[in-house]
């Protein structure tokens, strides 16, 4: 049985666009939020609209299109925020109600458990969150390909190995929810990244740093 409703809000500021997430435990109103960014009126309209109790903020990683919101909600609702260990103390991330986790941790919002998987690769501490039907991935991997590794702290060696720790483990009808889309709606399943994710069909190590570095490479803008 599925204890939760996710929402998903696309949010914007000038060039970026965000997708960001809510999850809301249906047995207990309890609700965490996912990379809030850009548009609190947004996220909190969906907040009354089910009338959730604001129990966590997950960051999938430190950068700013991520975390801008963070503070005003927490000065709201006191929840939780959740980040890697490994992120934290790379860069230093500090805010109020701050929690680490560790690859493999399981926490839960009311009856909804959160699986937390450390996939360093565009950053040295970038984790996903694993639900029973969805994997939210922040900009370790989108619908069109995977996260920049050129940023501080990121490395394609990482998201290599991050990759392929998520072919190998996530089962193949999870919904792969990412930050960002380049064209394609979010909620495709890893068996349709499988086909159509490049960066899924390179399974050698040398390959797929040489595709991922290329100089040259076309920037997509968010969509």
């Amino acid at each position: 049985m599925n204890n939760y409703q996710m929402y998903q809000l696309y949010l914007k500021s000038g060039f970026f666009k965000n997708y960001c997430y809510i999850i809301f435990d249906t047995t207990t109103n309890q609700a965490v939020v996912i990379d809030p960014a850009w548009d609190l009126k947004s996220i909190e309209s969906v907040l009354r609209k089910v009338n959730a109790d604001l129990t966590a903020i997950l960051l999938t990683h430190s950068h700013f299109d991520h975390v801008n919101l963070v503070n005003p909600l927490v000065e709201r609702y006191n929840p939780q925020v959740i980040m890697s260990a490994r992120e934290i103390n790379y860069y230093k991330f500090r805010c109020n109600n701050l929690t680490s986790v560790e690859n493999g941790d399981v926490f839960s919002v009311g009856k909804t458990d959160i699986k937390c998987l450390l996939t360093p690769g565009h950053t040295a501490g970038g984790t996903c969150f694993l639900l029973k039907n969805h994997l939210f991935t922040g900009d370790t991997i989108f619908t069109e390909g995977c996260g920049i590794c050129t940023s501080y702290g990121g490395s394609p060696v990482d998201m290599f190995n991050s990759i392929q720790m998520i072919k190998n483990t996530i089962s193949s009808e999870i919904l792969v929810c990412p930050a960002h889309s380049f064209g394609i709606e979010p909620g495709h399943t890893i068996d349709y990244l499988f086909k159509q994710n490049i960066y899924f069909q390179i399974n050698n190590l040398e390959n797929f740093i040489a595709f991922r570095m290329r100089k040259n490479q076309k920037m997509f803008n968010f969509n």
